[in-house]
């Protein structure tokens, strides 16, 4: 069926731009195309205002095609439901980013760093995903974090805000320093120096150091942070002392980019203290704990399970 309406589709588009299609044709376009655009998911915080973002693509496919008084008023929908096909792929609508030349970098199993084009210098976890441009352009500095954790220390330039979009939150500072952690049911940035605004489905709120917002179940609520992520620990060799084995997990799914399976979790309760060197290997830390607390932590790729 689902390959049917594809090809269908694709007939009557072919036709279209041929000026072949009828009448009856041309409103069954528009109508399809309508329909998909009023039921589309539309946050005008990340995206702006629909009308305004749709005749702008509009217009300047018009302009490319030298057709202003004959071009298709569906494809104006088209347009607009394009922007949200790439929202759901990781990319959000934002001019001045679509013109500049974007680099993806992507960390394997170990944590590494990257400096931006302004001095800028970010710390991706593993198995983490980012995206940004050669030379920053325009008035503010725009970058993506597509997938994983990260540590920002952002360098300041009170003229060019610098902005990073990660799932559906927007962050913004001029200069500071913050962790952002990224899955799929979540984000949450928690700030160590400086001051940042978080943004996401119409909310907002400004955090200060030892402050976090967590953007869950489309709620954006602030927190204090927790003090064990109050450190650049992406590139600081950590001690935590006398913690719980529950907090070095955290910290190892967060700087390793893994999750983690086990059958009994009043183990998570076990106390321990951990040193962990901040070019360490997640099985060199997994040897650590697995010595201290006689428990055996196995890698399974993204996936570490207690046998």
């Amino acid at each position: 069926m689902i390959k049917r309406i594809k090809h269908s589709l694709e007939y009557l588009l072919d036709k279209s731009s041929r000026s072949k299609t009828s009448a009856a044709e041309e409103n069954l376009l528009n109508d399809f195309a309508f329909n998909e655009y009023q039921n589309s998911k539309w946050d005008n915080g990340l995206m702006g205002n629909p009308e305004d973002a749709s005749q702008n693509i509009y217009y300047g496919i018009q302009l490319r095609i030298g057709k202003k008084k004959t071009f298709n008023p569906y494809l104006k929908y088209i347009a607009a439901a394009s922007i949200l096909f790439l929202v759901g792929l990781g990319f959000l609508f934002r001019p001045n980013v679509l013109d500049q030349k974007q680099i993806t970098f992507k960390t394997s199993s170990i944590p590494q760093s990257i400096q931006l084009s302004d001095g800028s210098k970010i710390y991706l976890a593993a198995n983490s995903s980012f995206q940004y441009p050669e030379k920053f352009e325009g008035d503010q500095r725009t970058v993506s974090l597509l997938k994983g954790n990260a540590f920002f220390e952002i360098a300041k330039d009170k003229q060019h805000p610098f902005v990073i979009y990660s799932g559906e939150i927007k962050t913004r500072v001029v200069g500071t320093s913050f962790h952002i952690q990224l899955s799929k049911l979540n984000c949450k940035v928690i700030v160590v120096t400086g001051k940042v605004n978080v943004s996401g489905k119409g909310q907002s709120v400004d955090l200060v150091p030892n402050e976090e917002a967590l953007f869950e179940s489309e709620k954006l609520i602030k927190h204090s942070a927790d003090k064990a992520f109050l450190v650049n620990w992406y590139n600081e060799d950590v001690t935590l002392d006398q913690t719980t084995l529950k907090q070095v997990i955290t910290i190892l799914q967060y700087k390793y980019g893994v999750s983690f399976q086990y059958n009994n979790e009043h183990v998570l309760a076990t106390p321990l203290t951990v040193f962990i060197k901040k070019d360490a290997t997640l099985e060199n830390v997994l040897e650590q704990i697995n010595y201290i607390t006689n428990l055996k932590f196995k890698v399974y790729g993204e996936i570490v399970k207690v046998d």
